[in-house]
């Protein structure tokens, strides 16, 4: 591991930093540990949901009618044997700084010479306004930019029950924080967040800010944090080329960015776990053999 620096502090600089912990992002990190490159690996500890919540999983080689939860298990145990710390730090933008990737994480920058995408396809469309207003009132990254909002009005549209940590977050910044849970679990909040069981249709700009459309009215707030499980690829990554939701790759998971590589469900249907774990050891081997070449230059 390297040293980097940032207004003259030393920055730890990783070989390979890898977004998300689903089968693409796990392969991705046991392949780049067995070639002796240092790894940050960013997800939850807990594996990917969607793997999490599979029913039954058929054709996942030497795991014959395995179910998601056993899966996820299994991963995650691996991952302890080969002494891969998973890092729950949520990535809000990832910036091409030459010979190396910034990462943003809350108010931290993390610093990987590569730098490896497997965060999955975003499902959910973005709202109307949201992009529009992407930087300008609406958020992705609460820890990134709760300051904003001190003593302000805010709205959270929380995707998974894992958002609720960042909407209390908020409460404690925010005079008053509205709270919008895209899900039929039961909330577990401060008494001081509201919680409205209304599906979000558009973001609207208005006199005093902004305002939150659903199909009962609108509410008016400072901000908008849309907090999803995955962001958006040509949002996360400024000049990424894209396809849609999914990121453009050749056969060795590299992005039209040197040094950037992606696999995974984020590359293209077909969304099986085992492609995504294929693409995942293409794309470490990928970046490891980068490293190697940029070495030698």
């Amino acid at each position: 591991m390297q040293k980097g620096f940032q207004g003259g502090d030393a920055v730890e600089r990783y070989d390979i930093a890898i977004i998300g912990t689903g089968p693409a992002g796990v392969s991705a990190a046991l392949t780049a540990k067995n070639r002796n490159k240092s790894i940050l690996l960013l997800g939850s500890r807990q594996m990917s949901e969607k793997v999490a919540k599979a029913h039954e999983i058929r054709n996942y080689p030497g795991l014959p009618f395995v179910k998601g939860e056993d899966l996820a298990t299994a991963f995650r145990n691996q991952l302890e044997q080969m002494e891969i710390p998973v890092t729950e730090q949520r990535i809000g933008a990832v910036y091409a700084m030459g010979d190396y990737f910034a990462l943003q994480a809350g108010e931290e920058m993390l610093e990987a010479r590569t730098v490896i995408l497997a965060t999955g396809v975003v499902m959910a469309k973005t709202l109307p306004g949201e992009e529009q207003y992407l930087g300008r009132g609406v958020s992705y990254c609460a820890t990134c930019d709760a300051p904003l909002y001190r003593s302000r009005t805010a709205v959270v549209i929380g995707y998974s029950p894992r958002e609720e940590a960042e909407a209390a977050f908020l409460a404690g910044v925010c005079s008053r924080v509205t709270y919008f849970p895209m899900y039929k679990d039961e909330t577990d909040l401060p008494e001081s967040v509201e919680v409205i069981r209304e599906t979000p249709e558009e973001i609207l700009k208005r006199e005093t800010g902004l305002a939150v459309k659903t199909a009962a009215g609108e509410y008016a707030t400072d901000g908008v944090f849309v907090l999803r499980e995955a962001v958006a690829p040509s949002q996360l990554v400024p000049g990424l080329e894209t396809d849609g939701t999914h990121v453009k790759v050749n056969r060795r998971m590299e992005t039209n960015l040197p040094g950037l590589f992606a696999c995974g469900d984020l590359t293209g249907t077909p969304y099986q776990y085992v492609k995504a774990a294929g693409e995942g050891n293409v794309a470490a081997i990928s970046a490891a053999a980068y490293i190697d070449k940029k070495a030698k230059e």
